[in-house]
């Protein structure tokens, strides 16, 4: 991710969309990551979702912009960019509403350290602080989904206090396990599966983040607000047999 952490500023109520491809735009709300910002994007997302428009096949939030994806068709029946670009402009015009935008409150159980997170004394050291100290930081309330990306399932949490804003680690991992807990750049990401990855692991959640089976899927949503919770192995393991025993 390039965008920086800032305050939200006034800039943020302007907006700027660009085509991508023949088949998507975007706009752009702002350029840094910021919870105003966020909550603009939601809001939009969920805007132009119900807008339920003919063609437009997705829409998709991210930290600082909104990706429209749309099926123009042969016949000229279908949307054209400079179309469905005044119908957002107009509604961007209007007002986004992003009173609704709060979402769910949703606990995460974390066992911190050992075999779970073999980084947390790394980030410890990086940020000058003992372990016991980065639970702390990392388990403080206001932590919201700003996008999930990545692999299905896998969510962008931040944004934590400014003692996590530690960089990647400098080797990634070619194999992350299924639930890890990992912090970067006061952000949190929990992987939903066995994936690559090189953000510092400091704990796991016994909980299934991805099941094409549920309805949803994912587990967490954008604009859910997450809440870890510290847990001990064997409450891990008590969660993770019944998570595998449904």
């Amino acid at each position: 991710m390039t965008e920086s952490f800032q305050p939200p500023s006034s800039a943020e109520t302007a907006w700027q969309i660009l085509p991508q491809g023949d088949r998507c735009l975007v706009i752009q709300l702002g350029d840094a990551i910021s919870e105003a910002t966020g909550q603009r994007c939601l809001g939009l997302a969920q805007a132009l979702r119900d807008a339920a428009w003919p063609g437009v096949t997705d829409v998709v939030p991210s930290f600082t912009k909104v990706a429209v994806h749309y099926r123009p068709l042969p016949d000229g029946s279908g949307p054209t960019y400079d179309a469905l670009r005044a119908r957002i402009e107009a509604r961007l015009a209007a007002g986004i509403d992003v009173a609704e935008q709060g979402g769910r409150e949703v606990d995460i159980p974390v066992c911190y350290g050992g075999e779970h997170g073999p980084d947390l004394d790394d980030v410890a050291r990086a940020a000058g602080i003992t372990p016991e100290a980065v639970i702390g930081l990392h388990t403080q309330p206001g932590a919201m989904v700003y996008m999930l990306g990545f692999a299905p399932g896998h969510a962008y949490i931040g944004v934590h206090d400014e003692r996590l804003g530690i960089g990647r680690r400098d080797t990634p991992r070619s194999v992350v396990p299924t639930g890890s807990v990992a912090v970067a750049n006061r952000q949190s990401v929990i992987y939903p599966n066995r994936l690559p990855g090189g953000w510092n692991i400091i704990g796991a959640t016994p909980l299934t983040l991805f099941d094409a089976t549920r309805e949803p899927a994912a587990l967490l949503q954008p604009g859910d607000r997450i809440r870890f919770v510290p847990i001990d192995q064997a409450e891990f393991d008590r969660l993770r047999a019944a998570q595998e025993a449904r």
